[in-house]
């Protein structure tokens, strides 16, 4: 596909400059001419190096780690962009921070996804175009239009054809009740059956497995979930199935690999014999294991920006 490039700029952030590139590839453009520095202070600045006005722009950024200065680091490019007189600014995140704290779950707690919501919109974004929200319920934090992405067909295509024939010995997993929809319509894409976890969250990032719900005796395992944090979740979850459900072995796929704290460790310790990751999240090469596969979500996103580009519906990509 290539666009016209008086009409359209792809702008890359620092966090997913690889992805940028790629969607920019996949609609026949070039990145758009930017620079981000960061003064001796730790203030960010950031320089647009080509006119931008009138133009339908698109900063890609995920608000990984360092979450803070990737998020500061977008609203600061969204108001170059605005102050430059830009057409339309769209903001694509691939991974959304901050999305798990979308509620109040104790007495005065923050809803930090709405304050983010908040600023990303004060900041002068016209726009979002995000992948697998945490809740679906953030696109109403927004008072802008919100494109969510869905990863799981990307996912779904790699255990096809990984699968091949032999669907019946498979049986996909939720890693937990809240995952319970997400791995049932894995499960529908696939052609397979499903079982579930039932654990008890005993304070945050530490989970308990209780039982199992489902028959995965004899079964290869697919472990479904939207995102692996410190992955405490996922192990638990692989751990029990093989010796509570009589599982063969353990595939796990997620949309967002975030792999914070003790995450590497647990996952090279784990019976996971290959973790399925899209790149939303880049992986740093000192944490790269053998057992990871990482798949591409540029040419997702270039249709999806192709279709905001010529005002036509995202939701067939989704299907």
């Amino acid at each position: 596909m290539n666009l016209n490039g008086k009409d359209i700029k792809i702008f890359a952030g620092s966090s997913n400059k690889d992805v940028a590139q790629g969607i920019a590839g996949c609609l026949g453009l070039s990145l758009g001419k930017s620079n981000c520095c960061t003064f001796s202070d730790g203030e960010i600045a950031v320089s647009l190096n080509e006119s931008v006005r009138g133009k339908d722009c698109f900063i890609v950024q995920s608000t990984c780690t360092p979450v803070n200065d990737n998020l500061m680091e977008m609203l600061i490019m969204i108001d170059a962009l605005k102050r430059s007189s830009a057409g339309r600014i769209t903001a694509v995140m691939p991974y959304f921070g901050y999305a798990r704290q979308d509620r109040k779950a104790k007495p005065r707690d923050p809803i930090s996804a709405k304050l983010c919501a908040d600023i990303i919109t004060a900041a002068g974004a016209d726009r979002i175009l995000t992948m697998d929200l945490h809740a679906n319920q953030i696109q109403g934090f927004f008072n802008i239009p919100v494109d969510h992405l869905i990863g799981a067909p990307i996912l779904a295509n790699y255990m096809k054809e990984k699968m091949g024939t032999k669907a019946d010995e498979y049986v996909v997993v939720s890693p937990d009740l809240g995952s319970i929809k997400r791995a049932r319509s894995f499960a529908s894409k696939i052609g397979c059956g499903i079982a579930i976890i039932d654990k008890r969250r005993q304070k945050a990032n530490v989970s308990e497995v209780m039982s199992i719900i489902g028959d995965a005796k004899g079964k290869r395992v697919i472990l479904v979930d939207d995102m692996i944090d410190t992955a405490g979740t996922l192990c638990n979850a692989a751990e029990a199935i093989i010796e509570k459900g009589g599982a063969v072995d353990v595939t796990a796929c997620a949309t967002h690999g975030v792999l914070s704290g003790p995450a590497i460790e647990r996952i090279e310790k784990s019976p996971i014999k290959e973790l399925v990751l899209l790149d939303t999240v880049p992986v740093p090469d000192e944490k790269m294991l053998d057992k990871f596969t990482m798949l591409p979500v540029a040419p997702v996103f270039a249709e999806a920006i192709e279709r905001i580009y010529a005002d036509k519906p995202i939701s067939p990509i989704n299907a």
